[in-house]
């Protein structure tokens, strides 16, 4: 059997700043996102989201998108 050789990717948000002994794990197919208050876990889960979305419209994977690109579709997602 032939393994797949294209490169699997997966985007990892992890949020350090709780205090409410909460533990957050948000899990889908190409992100997880662990730990951070519920505002901050929120707002990485909004940004992926709508990350992936945008990605959706454009025809993209996340395998097949550069870094640099990536990083500006993330960038415009974040809320302020």
């Amino acid at each position: 059997m032939e393994r797949d050789k294209k490169a699997k990717a997966h985007l990892l948000g992890i949020g350090l700043d709780h205090s409410d002994g909460h533990k957050r794990v948000t899990r889908a197919d190409k992100f997880s996102i662990v730990g951070g208050s519920e505002e901050t876990h929120g707002r990485m889960t909004e940004t992926l989201v709508k990350t992936f979305e945008d990605l959706s419209r454009k025809g993209k994977s996340l395998e097949d998108t550069d870094k640099k690109e990536l990083s500006d579709i993330i960038h415009k997602n974040t809320p302020n």
